[in-house]
C-alpha cells in the first residue's frame, strides 16, 4: 500500500467514526464534589479515546446544579442545541440520575434527540436509547431516580427543620448581622444603620419614604440593593431578627422538581425561637415601631388600610403640584404624638431640586395637622346653614323622587266587586252543569277560568296592600331623613363618617388659603378658608368661639 492509499484509508476511517459528546454533573459545589467533577471529565475523555470508532467532540459539564430540572443547566441546554444542529452523533453519561431526575424530562429529551439521529448511552444503567426497548427501560429507571430524588428532598427538609429547632440559622448575612456556620453575630457597621432607621421612624416620627431619601442623601449604602427605597425600610422595621427573635421557614418549596420557593402563608409550620441571638434594638422599640406601621398599613388579616378609615384619605390635594397628601405622625416637645398631612411629593423628595437623572422633584406644599383639617370641615359645614332651606329642600325632593311609588289608578273596592261577580258566576255554573246544559269538560274549563280570574284580581289587591304598607314606611323614612338633614345642616358636630362622604376634596394652596369642595346633591359646593390663623386652629381652641373667614364660591 503506497502513501496515498494509506492516507485515503485513514480518511475513510475518520469519516466513519462517530462524534461523541459526554455529559457529567455534580449536584453541589463543595470541595469533595469538585474533585468528583474533575475525575468525571477525565474518565469520559479516556473512555472515549479507548474506543477506535469514537471521536471526542466535547465534554459538557454542569457544576453545582441540581438535576431535578433542566431549566438552569446551561451546559446541558447547550449540548441539546448542538445535538439538534448535527454537531455530534452520540451522548454518553454515567447514569439517568446525572442526566435528569425528572421522568418527563428524561423521556422528552431522549425522544427529541432520537428524532435528530442522536442516541444517549447511560453507562451504569446499560441503556442505549437507539435500542428498541430503550424507552420502556428508561421510563422505569428514570421513575426510580425521580422517586429517590423525592425521598432525598424529604430527608433534607426533615434534617433542616430539626437543625432550625436547635437554633441553626439558614440564610445569608443581612444588614447588621453576619451569618456564618449557622450562627448570627452583630456587624457593628450595619447595626448603626439599623439603629438610625428605628430612631428616625419612632423618635423623630419620619415616614419610610423620608428615611430612605435621607439615607440616600447621606451617602449610606444599603446591602444587596442598589439604593434605599421605602420598601427596604419597611422590611427592616418588620424584621424580628433585630430584636433578637428568629423565625424560619418563611418560604417553602412545594415541588421538589421545580425547586420554586413560595411564601409560607400557613402551608407549613414556622420555626420560632424568641431571644435567639443578641438584639440590635430593644424589644420595646421594635414593638412600638410595628404598632405605628400597623396603624398606617395593611394588617395581616387583610383589613382595609388604616388611612382609609379617615375622612381625608386621598382627598387632601396639594395646590402647588397636585399630588395627594399622605398621613405622617409627628412628636411634640412634650413627647405626645399627633397626626399631620403632607404633600406626597414633598414627603418623598423634600424641597424642590434637580435629582441625579436631571428631573425636577420635590415640592413646597404646606403640611396641615389632622385636627386642623377636621376643624376646617366643621366650620365649613356649619356655614352651610346660610343655604339651609335650599339644601334641605333639594335633598328631600331627590330622596322622595327615588323612593316614591306609583299607586295611581288602583281602586281596591272595584276589584273586590269584580271578584264577587266572578264568584257568583262560578256558583251558577254548578246549576247549569246539573241541568245538563253543559258537559263535564265544559264545566271544568269554565270553573278553572273563573278561579284564575279571581286569583289574578286578589293578587292585585294583595300587591296594593303591600304598597300601602311601604308608602307608610317611606313616609316615616322621609321624616327621619328630614330630621337628620336638619340636624346635620343646622348644627354639625365632629363626625368622621359624615365628613368622609360630604368632602369631595380639600386643596391646600398655602397655610393661609385652603379650598374646600363638598359633595351635596344636586350640585357641588366650594368654599375657601382664607387666612386661617394659628390662634383659631390651635389644639386648645374653644370651638364655639373660634372663627375662620370662609367665602362661598359658586361651583
Amino acid at each position: 500500500m503506497n502513501k496515498y492509499e494509506r492516507l485515503n484509508e485513514e480518511r475513510k476511517m475518520i469519516d466513519t467514526r462517530k462524534r461523541v459528546a459526554a455529559y457529567c454533573r455534580v449536584s453541589t459545589d463543595n470541595e469533595d464534589q469538585a474533585n468528583s467533577f474533575e475525575s468525571q471529565q477525565r474518565y469520559f475523555k479516556q473512555y472515549i479515546e479507548r474506543n477506535p470508532d469514537w471521536e471526542l467532540y466535547e465534554i459538557f459539564a454542569d457544576e453545582g446544579i441540581s438535576g431535578t430540572n433542566t431549566k438552569k443547566r446551561k451546559e446541558f441546554n447547550r449540548m441539546i442545541a448542538c445535538a439538534k444542529n448535527g454537531d455530534f452523533d452520540l451522548i454518553i453519561t454515567k447514569e439517568i440520575s446525572r442526566f435528569a431526575r425528572n421522568t418527563l424530562d428524561s423521556i422528552y429529551y431522549t425522544r427529541d434527540l432520537k428524532k435528530h439521529g442522536v442516541g444517549v448511552i447511560f453507562m451504569n444503567d446499560n441503556i442505549n436509547t437507539l435500542d428498541g426497548d430503550a424507552e420502556l427501560r428508561l421510563a422505569i429507571m428514570s421513575s426510580i431516580a425521580q422517586e429517590e430524588s423525592r425521598k432525598t428532598s424529604e430527608r433534607v427538609k426533615w434534617g433542616q427543620k430539626r437543625q432550625m429547632e436547635q437554633g441553626v440559622v439558614f440564610g445569608r448575612s443581612m444588614l447588621g448581622y453576619d451569618v456564618e456556620n449557622g450562627k448570627m453575630t452583630i456587624n457593628e457597621e450595619g447595626a448603626k444603620i439599623v439603629r438610625l432607621i428605628f430612631h428616625k421612624f419612632v423618635n423623630e416620627g419620619k415616614g419610610t419614604h423620608v428615611i430612605a431619601r435621607e439615607l440616600r442623601e447621606e451617602g449610606i449604602r444599603p446591602m444587596r440593593v442598589k439604593e434605599w427605597q421605602n420598601t427596604v425600610i419597611l422590611r427592616i422595621i418588620r424584621n424580628e431578627k433585630y430584636c433578637g427573635d428568629l423565625v424560619q421557614k418563611k418560604t417553602y418549596t412545594p415541588d421538589f422538581l421545580s425547586h420554586e420557593k413560595k411564601y409560607n402563608r400557613g402551608q407549613e409550620e414556622f420555626v420560632i425561637i424568641k431571644d435567639h441571638h443578641e438584639p440590635i434594638i430593644s424589644r420595646e422599640l421594635f414593638e412600638e415601631a410595628n404598632c405605628i406601621l400597623d396603624e398606617r398599613s395593611l394588617s395581616q388579616e387583610g383589613k382595609a388600610k388604616h388611612s382609609n378609615r379617615y375622612p381625608f384619605s386621598g382627598k387632601i390635594k396639594c395646590g402647588c403640584c397636585g399630588s395627594s397628601y399622605v398621613a405622617r405622625y409627628k412628636t411634640r416637645k412634650d413627647g405626645s404624638r399627633y397626626k399631620a398631612w403632607r404633600c406626597n411629593e414633598a414627603a418623598k423628595h423634600g424641597s424642590p431640586h434637580i435629582d441625579k437623572a436631571g428631573n425636577q422633584v420635590g415640592c413646597t406644599g404646606a403640611s396641615i395637622r389632622n385636627e386642623d383639617a377636621t376643624h376646617i370641615i366643621f366650620l365649613v359645614t356649619k356655614e352651610l346653614k346660610l343655604k339651609q332651606t335650599k339644601i334641605i329642600k333639594n335633598l328631600i325632593s331627590i330622596i322622595q323622587s327615588i323612593i316614591a311609588m306609583d299607586t295611581t289608578g288602583t281602586d281596591v273596592e272595584k276589584l273586590k266587586a269584580q271578584i264577587q261577580t266572578i264568584e257568583d258566576k262560578r256558583t251558577k255554573l254548578i246549576d247549569i252543569y246539573m241541568s245538563g246544559d253543559i258537559t263535564k269538560e265544559e264545566f271544568s274549563a269554565a270553573r278553572s277560568k273563573c278561579d284564575n280570574e279571581i286569583k289574578e284580581l286578589q293578587s292585585v289587591i294583595d300587591s296594593f296592600d303591600k304598597q300601602q304598607t311601604m308608602i307608610r314606611q317611606q313616609q316615616e323614612l322621609v321624616r327621619e331623613i328630614s330630621d337628620a338633614i336638619n340636624e346635620i345642616v343646622g348644627g354639625v358636630e365632629y363626625d368622621d363618617e359624615f365628613y368622609k362622604h360630604i368632602l369631595d376634596k380639600m386643596v391646600v394652596n398655602d397655610k393661609d388659603n385652603i379650598d374646600v369642595y363638598l359633595n351635596l346633591l344636586p350640585m357641588k359646593w366650594s368654599y375657601t378658608v382664607a387666612k386661617a390663623s394659628k390662634k383659631a386652629l390651635a389644639p386648645e381652641r374653644n370651638i364655639s368661639g373660634a372663627s375662620v373667614p370662609i367665602s362661598f364660591k359658586s361651583p
